[in-house]
């Protein structure tokens, strides 16, 4: 099983004769994704790697049985893009697009949730269900299919943590990267929701970062989870105010730090891994204790 994204979600690519449109567009297409459509408005009629590309999503939707879509645009018209995908009744957008101003990103985000469509991103790597579908950027040969849902906020991070987990024979169910940006659409808590609710993940990683609090949220719901939850956590080293990479990663006021993320996953049962190579192995040791035992039933109190 998967969550987001399978075999049977057929793709649009918004931006798909650009260079990274056309680049990842092959690339998605030759993991087995069923990319049935590209939009590039003023190239309607033109191909990409044998996929028809119209001038909008609605043509695109038309003509085929769209339900998903990666956007490639550029940050000037990324909120377009994404009001055109969900406008046109997809229900998942992708949006890789990095540099998106904020005020862009919360109008987007507020219209997809206005219309019940689930946005991943913006500035993601992507979304893959390994053997099934791939939609975005991630290097394919990290992954392979098993029981492990890894939710993740870092990019580089989570490739290498997924290859380690392919290299000790532990495989992925799906793999989704919320973005790094301060505004995006899912975050940790509706990904392990998804998570706890599939059957094909037996164990869950979640990858996070200094700033924020969304893991320190995201702890707060794991105690009511009854599968079991390793997490990474990256800048243990990171200086207070300076921006680390992604616009989410800053701590402020002494908000989001390290310290506080990795004690509020820890007192919430969650094994913290110090370093990413150490946690195919609390992985399997998780999977190897199996689900908890179910508590025993108290016989009915006496009425004497």
């Amino acid at each position: 099983m998967a969550i987001l994204v399978d075999e049977r979600t057929r793709v649009v690519v918004q931006g798909a004769t650009g260079n990274q449109g056309r680049f990842h567009l092959a690339q998605m297409l030759a993991y087995g994704t069923r990319v049935v459509a590209g939009v590039s408005p003023g190239k309607g009629g033109e191909e990409v790697e044998g996929v028809p590309v119209y001038d909008t999503v609605e043509q695109a939707v038309l003509h085929h049985a769209v339900n998903a879509s990666v956007i490639f645009v550029p940050a000037a018209f990324a909120k377009d893009a994404v009001f055109e995908a969900v406008h046109a009744g997809l229900g998942v957008v992708v949006v890789i697009t990095e540099h998106i101003p904020v005020h862009d990103a919360m109008s987007m985000l507020a219209f997809a949730r206005h219309h019940n469509a689930v946005v991943v991103g913006p500035n993601t790597f992507g979304v893959i269900s390994p053997g099934k579908a791939k939609l975005g950027i991630m290097p394919a040969r990290a992954y392979s299919p098993g029981p492990v849902g890894i939710v993740a906020r870092s990019g580089t991070l989570s490739y290498e943590i997924a290859a380690a987990l392919t290299a000790a024979g532990l495989g992925q169910s799906t793999v989704v990267g919320l973005g790094g940006d301060r505004v995006v659409g899912l975050n940790f808590v509706e990904v392990l929701k998804r998570f706890e609710e599939d059957p094909g993940t037996r164990v869950v990683v979640l990858v996070g970062e200094i700033g924020g609090t969304a893991e320190e949220e995201a702890a707060e719901f794991t105690k009511g989870m009854a599968k079991p939850v390793v997490a990474y956590i990256a800048g243990r080293s990171a200086p207070p105010g300076k921006r680390m990479g992604h616009a989410g990663a800053i701590i402020e006021r002494g908000r989001g730090t390290f310290d506080g993320k990795v004690k509020a996953l820890e007192s919430a049962g969650v094994r913290v891994a110090a370093l990413p190579w150490e946690v195919p192995g609390l992985v399997a040791s998780l999977l190897q204790a199996g689900p908890a035992p179910e508590p025993e039933a108290r016989p009915p109190a006496s009425e004497d």
